[in-house]
C-alpha cells in the first residue's frame, strides 16, 4: 500500500511528545528537501532582488523551511492522535516521505478498539488533522495581520478573507521565512488532505458520512476514484510531476478495492 508505516531504519528519530511516541524517517527529511528548494530560492531571490537587502541563502532557507514543515505536519498528527486518545485509542506518529501517520497501536480503555469505533469517531478523527493545521495557519495569520505585516506567500484559497491580504512588507527574513515557511503547508496540505480520495483523510471524512446517511462502501470508493483520477490528470498536465503520480497511484489502489467488493447488492 503506498501510504503505510515505512521501515524502521537506523537514520530515523525517535522521541516522545507527552504521551505520544514520534517517529521521523530519514525519507521526510528528503521530501522536504525536494519540496522546499523552490520555496527557499524563490525567498533568497526576493530579498536579494525585490528587497535589495541580505539573505543567508538558499541552503540556510531550506533549513529553515524543513523545521516549518516538521511542525506543521506533526500539529496535524497531533490532531488525529488527540481525536485518537478522546475515543479511548492510544497511537504512534510517524513522519515520511508522503507526510504523516498517526497509527493506532492500543486500546486506552477496556473494550474499545479502532474496529469498533462508530461513523461519528472515525469522522472526528478523520477531521482533526487537517483542523489542527489549518488553526496552526489561522493563529499565524491572525498574528502577523494584527501586528500590520504582510504574509507574502499566501495561498490563493485564503487570500479571499476578509483582512487576510495587505499589509507592510516583512523585512527581517528569519521572520518572513518563518511566517510564509508555516502558513503556505498549513494550508496547502490541509486542503489536499481533504479531498475526498480514500486513505486520505478527505477520504475517510466522505467515507464515513456516506455510511452516515446510508450509503454504501462502493458508493464512496466510485468518489474517491473519480476524485483521484481527476486530480492526477489536472497534475500531469500542469506538469505537477509528483501529485499526478500519487493521485494516479491512488486511483489505482481504488480501482483494486472497488474489484475486490464483487457484487455491489451485498454492500
Amino acid at each position: 500500500m503506498l501510504l503505510q508505516e515505512p521501515a524502521r531504519s537506523p537514520y530515523d528519530v525517535e522521541f516522545r511528545l507527552g504521551d505520544f511516541p514520534v517517529r521521523i524517517a530519514w525519507t521526510f527529511w528528503l521530501m522536504a528537501a525536494i519540496f522546499g528548494y523552490n520555496i527557499a530560492v524563490s525567498i533568497d531571490t526576493i530579498f536579494l532582488r525585490a528587497y535589495e537587502l541580505w539573505s543567508p541563502g538558499v541552503a540556510m532557507l531550506l533549513l529553515v523551511w524543513a523545521v516549518c514543515i516538521f511542525v506543521s505536519i506533526l500539529v496535524h498528527e497531533l490532531g488525529h492522535a488527540v481525536a485518537f486518545r478522546m475515543c479511548g485509542i492510544h497511537s504512534t506518529i510517524v513522519l515520511y516521505h508522503f507526510g504523516g501517520l498517526a497509527i493506532p497501536v492500543a486500546s486506552g480503555q477496556i473494550g474499545r478498539s479502532p474496529s469498533r469505533l462508530s461513523s461519528k469517531e472515525n469522522l472526528m478523527i478523520a477531521a482533526a488533522g487537517p483542523f489542527a493545521q489549518l488553526v496552526l495557519a489561522a493563529v499565524v495569520v491572525l498574528g502577523v495581520r494584527l501586528a500590520g505585516y504582510e504574509i507574502l506567500l499566501l495561498p490563493w484559497m485564503i487570500r479571499w478573507v476578509p483582512g487576510a491580504v495587505g499589509g507592510e512588507p516583512i523585512l527581517n527574513i528569519g521572520t518572513f521565512a518563518m511566517v510564509n515557511c508555516l502558513v503556505w503547508p498549513s494550508v496547502m496540505w490541509a486542503v489536499l488532505n481533504l479531498v475526498p480520495v480514500w486513505p486520505l483523510d478527505g477520504g475517510r471524512i466522505a467515507r464515513e458520512l456516506f455510511a452516515l446517511g446510508g450509503g454504501t462502501l462502493r458508493q464512496s470508493l466510485i468518489v474517491s476514484l473519480i476524485a483521484a483520477a481527476l486530480l492526477a490528470a489536472w497534475g500531469l498536465a500542469n506538469q505537477q510531476v509528483f501529485l499526478g503520480i500519487l493521485f494516479a497511484s491512488l486511483a489505482f489502489g481504488n480501482w483494486e478495492m472497488l474489484q475486490s467488493l464483487g457484487n455491489w447488492r451485498r454492500y
